[in-house]
């Protein structure tokens, strides 16, 4: 992995999560301090998440975190169910008995640690295990595009998840798993029409989630959101 690479993954890892103020500005000087690199490594680093909409550049203002709203979890959420239904539907198509005993264990892994309590239930693992569940939902549809198009919109919709499930002092009020298992068995049963239905409900259900908490001071992802979030 070149240092490039590495100032990508760390930047894009600590953007999602919530490291960063949104909007706040990504001096060079002060990343590497942070990471221990040069800044060619993190100037190119930053330009591809300028290209992901993870950053944003201003002419002579330099790099900003990318800011948050209600309406761009709208659209990314909306785009991401989009491209999601239409992989979901090639992949249950083409996909063989390789692609669906990876969907079995990907659920049987994220089923073991979300039902995991005290030291053992790292959100990190968890987050993991949920992302690698959804990905090989779609891991057959023959799509390298699509694929990428999963990638990039779940980095973009996580931005707005993991921060307010940190802050959360009480469940969301769903059964996940549940919903991940009758998910995941839709798609197995080659129900495509069923699958795309509970993928969808699946997600609108997280928006809704998410705009609810970020009306409660106690779980909004950080102070500084602005008022298009807090509505």
């Amino acid at each position: 992995m070149t240092l490039a690479e590495k100032a990508y993954n760390a930047l894009r890892h600590d953007i999602i999560r919530g490291e960063f103020v949104q909007g706040g500005p990504l001096r060079l000087a002060d990343l590497a301090a942070r990471y221990g690199m040069g800044f060619s490594p993190l100037r190119e680093a930053l330009n591809r998440l300028q290209a992901e909409r993870l950053v944003t550049a201003e002419s002579l203002r330099g790099f900003r975190v990318a800011s948050l709203s209600l309406d761009e979890l709208h659209d990314s959420m909306s785009s991401r169910i989009l491209i999601e239904k239409t992989a979901l539907r090639a992949a249950i198509r083409f996909g063989d008995d390789e692609w669906a005993a990876g969907i079995v264990s990907a659920l049987y892994a994220l089923n073991i640690q979300a039902g995991r309590i005290g030291a053992d239930a790292d959100i990190w693992t968890l987050e993991a295990r949920h992302y690698a569940f959804h990905r090989a939902l779609l891991a057959a549809c023959r799509s390298p595009w699509m694929l990428e198009f999963f990638e990039r919109l779940y980095a973009a919709t996580e931005r707005y998840r993991i921060p307010v499930l940190l802050a959360a002092s009480h469940p969301a009020g769903r059964d996940l798993q549940a919903e991940h298992g009758m998910l995941g068995q839709a798609v197995l049963d080659r129900d495509a029409d069923k699958a795309t239905a509970l993928l969808e409900e699946h997600y609108r259900k997280t928006v809704n989630y998410l705009a609810q908490a970020m009306n409660t001071p106690d779980l909004a992802p950080n102070e500084s959101l602005d008022a298009d979030l807090c509505v």
